[in-house]
């Protein structure tokens, strides 16, 4: 006897059906799982026998065979168990075979027979949907997860039993609401306002152009001089997330498991702060079982990483096709796995190994050949990627007790959210949202220097040596200076402060 039952499955971050047919024939008992399953999914054959038995229905008799298609992807995780254990309760006829054909079943089941809740429900309910599906089960605590996706018929349950029953045309659809809620991945008191920053006027501005452009940021400075202080609160001035960045975002923390029992939609920023230890597939991504990384959990946000140099170079070395692309691609055996990674890196270091390169009052224990050696852990070719790069000094003690005329964060998100319309008015017809993604083919027609300024640029270039690459991360800084002032126009003072974030470049020649 044959039973048809349908679930989903991710692939990166997206969302497909998985077709769930089970066969019972004559022969001696046994339960079989192919289409290339998991350990996870292998072990579905007790969880399921036992919450069949368990809620009081009849475990079929025979050989058992559950196949699930496609056959070419591999199956990972539990959430296959509720359709498997429906299929299998359809062959002999426990519930209605034909109705349950109409339901995608999601969720993992205990051994007494309850639902647990899984991570990526709502990618496989945007698959779901888009495959034609239109009435889902999903466990009791995913409920609000899935309610963010419009268009279909969702059914809480929280047990096999209830699953049963609205198979069965006796269970309540979900009443949704009518906003989605809310739900911050990081709070604004962690972040922190622009007002507590003391002096460091020249690294707020670069802050500030940061945000307005979504240009990459390298801080420059001894310890102790509030690098660490003033990244944390980029995202204070960042303007808020579109509709459609924050389901991007929700879908990425969904697969990463992060929203499983915290219901709603990520609508803050993301700031993600690892550590140097941090290895190369926890950075980008993947594993045993692929799962995205932190620079994917910073899509649409911030990715700081203190004291840059610190860092394993392989790690660090593998961000230079995702700052250009704005998305990560993995090999691995189970197939090819794509998330976005449009993050805005904020990175910090020291101007030498021991801090104090370049600081009165403080005496440098590093020669050039250890500062050139610490400096060159970072390759020209990831330098060429970050926008800015600025030296900061120390804050002078006058400056540290002055408590007057600082800027709040709300005064400059004003000014960063006016160069972003700008921005948004330029870019309309393109899909673009900032200045930081201007192609390489395009920068011609965004980015149009006069005479004056192309002057000024080609000198530069012939004193510092710039490449291609950073001639065009120039250019679009200076589009960005010219949007924060209100102009059309690029000017030669616009190209000037532009090249001044460049410190790198002097810091190495110094060296």
């Amino acid at each position: 006897m044959l039973s048809l039952a349908f679930s989903a499955a991710m692939l990166g971050i997206e969302g497909y059906v998985v077709r769930v047919e089970a066969n019972s024939a004559a022969g001696t008992p046994g339960f079989a799982i192919i289409g290339l399953p998991d350990r996870a999914l292998g072990e579905a054959r007790e969880r399921v026998r036992a919450a069949i038995i368990n809620s009081g229905f009849a475990y079929p008799a025979g050989r058992l065979l559950v196949n699930l298609s496609p056959a070419d992807v591999r199956k990972a995780g539990p959430a296959f168990d509720l359709a498997i254990a429906l299929a299998l309760m359809g062959i002999d006829d426990q519930i209605d075979r034909p109705s349950m054909r109409e339901f995608i079943a999601l969720g993992e089941l205990a051994l007494d027979g309850k639902l647990q809740p899984v991570s990526g429900i709502l990618p496989m309910v945007l698959g779901a949907r888009n495959a034609g599906f239109t009435k889902i089960i999903v466990p009791a605590r995913n409920v609000e997860e899935a309610a963010l996706i419009g268009g279909t018929e969702l059914y809480a349950v929280d047990s096999l039993q209830s699953a049963v029953a609205v198979t069965g045309g006796n269970g309540a659809k979900l009443r949704r609401r009518s906003t989605p809620p809310v739900l911050d991945c990081s709070s604004e008191s962690a972040h922190g306002d622009f007002a507590d920053v003391r002096g460091q006027l020249a690294a707020k501005r670069a802050l500030e152009i940061a945000a307005a452009g979504g240009h990459n940021l390298l801080l420059v400075g001894p310890p102790g001089c509030g690098k660490t202080m003033l990244a944390r609160r980029l995202p204070s001035i960042l303007p808020a997330m579109t509709m459609h960045e924050a389901l991007e975002v929700t879908k990425i923390y969904s697969v990463a498991g992060l929203l499983v029992d915290r219901a709603g939609i990520v609508r803050t920023r993301p700031f993600r702060f690892p550590h140097h230890t941090i290895s190369q597939t926890a950075l980008v991504g993947g594993g045993a079982l692929a799962k995205p990384g932190e620079i994917s959990l910073a899509h649409h946000g911030v990715l700081f990483l203190d004291e840059l140099p610190e860092f394993a170079r392989s790690a660090i070395e593998v961000l230079r096709q995702p700052l250009e692309e704005g998305t990560v691609t993995i090999a691995r055996a189970a197939g090819t796995f794509t998330y976005p990674a449009r993050f805005q890196l904020v990175a910090s270091m020291n101007p030498c190994p021991c801090g104090y390169r370049g600081t009165r009052n403080a005496e440098c224990r590093c020669d050039d050949a250890i500062v050139a050696k610490y400096v060159s852990k970072l390759s020209g070719p990831l330098l060429d990627r970050i926008d800015l790069q600025i030296e900061i000094g120390r804050v002078a003690f006058d400056d540290m007790v002055r408590y007057d005329g600082a800027e709040h964060s709300t005064q400059i998100r004003e000014r960063v959210v006016a160069a972003r319309e700008r921005q948004r008015a330029r870019f309309a017809a393109v899909a673009m949202s900032c200045n930081a993604e201007i192609p390489g083919n395009a920068m011609r027609r965004y980015c149009a220097l006069d005479e004056a300024a192309m002057r000024l640029l080609a000198q530069a270039s012939a004193k510092r040596q710039f490449s291609a690459r950073a001639l065009d991360r120039i250019a679009r800084v200076a589009r960005t200076i010219a949007d924060l002032a209100g102009s059309d126009a690029i000017a030669s003072e616009h190209v000037a402060e532009a090249i001044q974030y460049r410190s790198l470049e002097r810091l190495a020649a110094a060296a």
